[in-house]
């Protein structure tokens, strides 16, 4: 007899946050006009930064037309915690809004944070570095895999493990693309970075305003230069099949010798991605 699935696996938070709200929801019972003050910020937020402009039309909007779409809490034993919309829960607050509609659920810690990601994703409102740290609190802290984080937020796995290793990144990168000074794209390009470049060559980049392929050009251009293999290794050929094996799978791929004779070399950067590769190299 077959191993029975976890039908809570099987939910897609990518499809959005009914996906989280099991049942129709009561009327009367679900849908409450909250007191702001009896609503605390919940431990499990992935956002970290906040565009004061855009809070500042969200608070005018509230002023004229209230809260159109309601937050979700769960009950606290003082009160509620926050789960998600700390955006409309910031700018009611602002707006001197003195009640909040909201959707109460007994949320567990990772269904909370599960919750609160989803709803961001969705609206696209975080950064590369805050959706790294969230799939890492739910990686390290409730025990999931990258496939089992990608099912839930309607991501592939692909996507899932190569944001998180935007965490290894050094600070001032992270925080340039907080910031909106960096993009995702250019601080995927920067983990390829020899070390003792990758600070020369982001600071490059901010600088003179490069565009992604020129930062990926400029840390190839260090590997090369680092590089004491035999000439073989420069055949534009070669070089391009390791760009391509590259972009394939995700992550740093070399080739060392030459077309008659030599070896790969495939770096991976967790376990997560040692899984992933794995499962491409054996058709998984």
């Amino acid at each position: 007899m077959g191993r029975k699935s976890d039908p809570l696996k099987k939910k897609v938070l990518g499809r959005g946050l009914s996906a989280l709200l099991p049942g129709p929801p009561e009327r009367g019972a679900d849908f409450l006009r909250i007191p702001i003050g009896e609503i605390r910020a919940g431990g499990q937020q992935p956002r970290r930064s906040f565009s004061d402009e855009q809070l500042r039309d969200l608070v005018e909007s509230i002023r004229q037309k209230g809260v159109l779409q309601p937050v979700i809490v769960r009950p606290t034993t003082d009160g509620y915690e926050l789960v998600a919309g700390e955006r409309r829960l910031r700018a009611a607050r602002t707006a001197g809004v003195e009640t909040i509609p909201a959707i109460v659920k007994k949320f567990s810690d990772r269904e909370s944070l599960e919750a609160a990601l989803v709803e961001n994703v969705q609206r696209a409102d975080l950064n590369a570095v805050e959706l790294a740290e969230a799939y890492h609190r739910l990686a390290t802290g409730f025990s999931l895999s990258h496939e089992e984080i990608a099912r839930r937020v309607g991501k592939d796995r692909v996507t899932v493990a190569n944001t998180v290793r935007l965490l290894k990144l050094p600070a001032a990168v992270k925080q340039a693309v907080v910031d909106g000074r960096l993009s995702a794209g250019h601080a995927r390009a920067l983990l390829s970075a020899p070390p003792g470049r990758l600070l020369p060559i982001f600071e490059a980049a901010l600088r003179k305003g490069l565009s992604v392929r020129e930062v990926e050009r400029m840390c190839q251009e260090g590997e090369r230069k680092k590089s004491t293999s035999k000439p073989g290794r420069h055949d534009p050929h070669l070089k391009d099949l390791e760009d391509r094996l590259s972009r394939r799978g995700g992550t740093r791929v070399r080739i060392r010798g030459t077309a008659k004779k030599g070896l790969f070399e495939v770096s991976y950067f967790s376990e997560g991605e040692f899984e992933r590769l794995c499962d491409i190299l054996f058709g998984g």
